[in-house]
């Protein structure tokens, strides 16, 4: 008894919430879509399940053995449930493969005119993207308009990834050469968080995302803010010292900062201090997570190619108070 409890408990706790990348809450055209599928192929499964355990049910009452009765009569062969058992099965199939085909083609990827396009490239471990037609980049949180087309071409800069935000999107290879597509249109505002779905590495299951879906004017101040260059820091303020920290130390080899630096291993960080998140959308954007991060990043991140900076406390301070300015 107190087994069973326990099994029923763990159970249970799998009914609790939330479950902010739950692809059976969709959020856009494309995992509607994907959602009705769904439902439609697990109903199809219920009709299955309910007659094949009826009949079954029913072979088992009906032919068990009792005492005294005679041995069932065997039947060789028998022409209308041969047919039935193999038109039953062909029609099903019918029933699930044509919403099948109608959904691979209508999630395929291909854009109305005047659709959003956004470049996506995906580094070990975080996310890339440009927008090539405003003339602005992002890393790891993907800023779109509510109930406007948005189109991502794919690609890797290393190994294979894979793009996946379930309430938005289904999944789609990132491969190094090749450019694969997904379309949707999101229909409600709201963060929406996402996962890398094909294993590339140590760090793999920490190579998270973030969709942050805005109402039309909150996209376009937010496309405002990534236009501009990073605001100079006051005369004399922390922020000016880590600047110039900043100017001397190993991070301009792989960051760009607008007028600062223009490295082109890490991750964009002229508006680093506007993320909600850091290191590939897996730690909050604070201070502490900050200092915790430049200062050892391999030990948070598994693999990580940023190595220790081994700043002195005073300039880590002066460091991250300068990134934290560039909003």
């Amino acid at each position: 008894m107190p087994l069973l409890l326990a099994v029923v408990l763990v159970v249970l706790t799998a009914c609790s919430g939330p479950f902010p990348q739950s692809a059976l809450a969709p959020r856009s055209d494309f995992s509607t879509s994907l959602d009705h599928l769904f439902t439609n192929i697990f109903w199809w499964a219920v009709v299955v399940f309910l007659v094949v355990e009826a009949l079954l049910l029913y072979a088992i009452g009906r032919y068990r053995a009792r005492p005294g009765a005679a041995a069932p009569k065997p039947v060789h062969g028998h022409t209308a449930l041969e047919i039935g058992w193999t038109l039953a099965p062909a029609l099903i199939l019918v029933f699930i493969a044509v919403p099948t085909m109608r959904t691979i083609f209508e999630t395929a990827g291909n854009a109305p005119e005047g659709a959003l396009r956004v470049e996506v490239i995906g580094h070990q471990w975080w996310w890339e993207y440009r927008y090539p037609t405003l003339g602005i980049g992002a890393a790891n949180e993907l800023h779109v308009p509510v109930r406007t087309p948005v189109q991502l071409e794919m690609t890797s800069a290393d190994v294979i990834h894979s793009f996946w935000v379930p309430r938005l999107a289904g999944k789609r290879d990132l491969i190094q050469g090749r450019i694969n597509r997904i379309e949707f249109s999101a229909d409600s505002t709201g963060e929406y968080w996402g996962q890398c779905a094909e294993f590339c590495g140590a760090s793999h299951a920490n190579m998270r995302l973030r969709v942050v879906v805005q109402l039309d004017t909150a996209f376009q101040a937010w496309v405002d803010r990534q236009r501009a260059g990073p605001a100079a820091p006051a005369q004399g303020s922390p922020a000016e010292r880590g600047q110039k920290v900043f100017r001397r130390s190993a991070c301009i080899a792989c960051h760009t900062i607008t007028g600062i630096s223009q490295g082109k291993i890490g991750p964009e960080l002229t508006h680093v201090g506007g993320r909600a998140t850091i290191a590939g959308a897996l730690f909050p954007n604070t201070t502490d997570m900050l200092r915790r991060w430049i200062t050892n990043a391999p030990s948070l991140k598994p693999g990580a190619l940023m190595p220790p900076q081994g700043l002195s406390a005073a300039d880590l301070d002066a460091v991250v108070a300068y990134l934290q300015s560039l909003k």
